[in-house]
C-alpha cells in the first residue's frame, strides 16, 4: 500500500463503518479487506471505541503548543506595555525567566492571535501644554450647536510635490514585473519642485484655493485673506453676522501685524489649540486632493497647479457636509484621549 495512504487519517465515516461491521460479527481481516484499511488500524479503532465509546478525535491529540494560555497572557501583557518590542526581545526576556520559545513561534503567535504588527501612525509631538490646550478647546466647544460649526470657514496651507513620494503605498503586480513602467513611480533629483496652496472650505462646499508664490510672509498671508475670505463666505452662503474664521497658530497667522490687520476687519476668529491638525477637517480634503492630482500624473509645476485647482473644485459637496456633521466626534475623541492625538 502507498506510504502516503497509510499515513492519511481515516474519515469519521470510515471509522463508523469499521465499528458497524465489527458489531455485525465481522473479523478484523475481513473488515481490513472490505474497506482497504490496515488490520492494525482496524484493531486500534475498535479498541478506542470500546474504551471511549466514540470514533471522533479526542481532545489533546497532536503536538502540544509551546505557548500555553499562561504564556499567551504573558506575551500579550509585554506587547501591550511596550508596543515596539520585537519577537527577539520577547524571546530573550522569556529566556531569562526560564521559558524557551523561538522568536519564530512568538512571531507566528502574534500574527495569528495576538496584537498584530502595524506601521506606527505619525502624530504631532504633543507636550503637556498642548494636551491641556486641546482638552480645554474640546470641553469648551463640545456643547456648541451644529449651526455653529456650519458657519466656520476652515483654512489651512499645504504643499503639493510634483515628484514627491507617492501617496499610494502598494502596487499589484506579477513576479519579476517590478520594473515595468506601470509598476514604478517616477522620481527626479531634488524632487522636481512643489507648490504651496492656501485653501478654505465650509459645510456647503469648498471655498477659494490659491497658490502661494515663493516663501509666504505675514504680508503675503494678509493678501491671501483679503482676496479669498469674503468671496468664499459669499460663495458658501455663510451667515454674514455669525460666521467664524478658523486658522492655526502658524507664526504668519499669529504675527502682530496679521493680528492687527484682522482686527480692522472685525472678523470672529476661532481660538485654536496648537499642534492640532486632527481637529481641522480640511486635512482630509488635502489628502484627497493630493491623491486626485497624483492620479493625473502632472509633468510640470504649471500642470500641478492647474490640476489642483480643477480637482479642488470637484471635491464632493457631500464630503464637505459629512466632515462638519461629524465634527463633535472629534471633540469627544480628544476628551476621551485626555488631549492626546486621535484617529482623525
Amino acid at each position: 500500500m502507498d506510504q502516503r495512504k497509510q499515513r492519511r487519517e481515516l474519515s469519521e465515516e470510515i471509522r463508523k463503518k469499521i465499528i458497524d461491521k465489527h458489531g455485525k460479527g465481522k473479523g478484523y481481516k475481513t473488515i481490513s479487506k472490505q474497506l482497504d484499511v490496515p488490520v492494525t488500524t482496524v484493531a486500534n479503532i475498535i479498541t478506542k471505541f470500546k474504551v471511549h465509546g466514540t470514533v471522533a478525535n479526542l481532545p489533546g491529540r497532536g503536538r502540544k503548543r509551546k505557548i500555553d494560555p499562561r504564556l499567551n497572557r504573558r506575551i500579550v501583557r509585554m506587547v501591550e506595555k511596550e508596543p515596539r518590542i520585537t519577537a527577539k526581545e520577547i524571546q530573550a526576556e522569556l529566556q531569562g525567566e526560564g521559558t524557551s520559545v523561538s522568536d519564530r513561534t512568538i512571531r507566528r503567535f502574534l500574527r495569528e492571535s495576538g496584537p498584530h504588527g502595524r506601521r506606527p501612525r505619525r502624530t504631532p509631538l504633543l507636550k503637556e501644554k498642548h494636551k491641556k490646550a486641546r482638552l480645554e478647546f474640546a470641553k469648551r466647544h463640545i456643547d456648541k450647536p451644529q449651526s455653529f460649526w456650519e458657519n466656520v470657514l476652515w483654512t489651512d496651507e499645504s504643499k503639493l510635490e510634483l515628484f514627491g513620494k507617492s501617496h499610494q503605498l502598494y502596487v499589484h503586480r506579477r513576479k519579476n514585473e517590478a520594473f515595468k513602467e506601470k509598476n514604478t513611480i517616477p522620481t527626479v533629483k531634488h524632487g522636481g519642485g512643489s507648490v504651496m496652496f492656501w485653501g478654505c472650505f465650509a459645510a456647503p462646499d469648498t471655498g477659494c484655493l490659491e497658490s502661494v508664490q515663493g516663501t509666504m510672509k505675514s504680508q503675503d498671508y494678509q493678501g491671501i485673506l483679503e482676496r479669498n475670505i469674503l468671496p468664499s463666505v459669499r460663495k458658501l452662503c455663510l451667515s454674514r453676522r455669525s460666521w467664524v474664521l478658523q486658522q492655526d497658530n502658524d507664526p504668519k497667522h499669529t504675527a502682530k501685524s496679521t493680528q492687527e490687520w484682522i482686527r480692522t476687519k472685525h472678523w470672529t476668529i476661532l481660538k485654536w489649540p496648537s499642534m492640532s491638525p486632527d481637529l481641522n477637517p480640511i486635512e482630509h480634503l488635502w489628502k484627497e486632493l493630493k491623491l486626485a492630482v497624483w492620479r493625473r500624473h502632472p509633468s510640470n509645476l504649471r500642470q500641478l497647479e492647474q490640476f489642483a485647482q480643477e480637482e479642488w473644485a470637484k471635491l464632493p459637496v457631500n464630503r464637505c457636509r459629512s466632515l462638519i456633521e461629524s465634527y463633535r466626534k472629534r471633540l469627544i475623541a480628544v476628551i476621551a484621549s485626555k488631549g492626546c492625538a486621535t484617529k482623525y
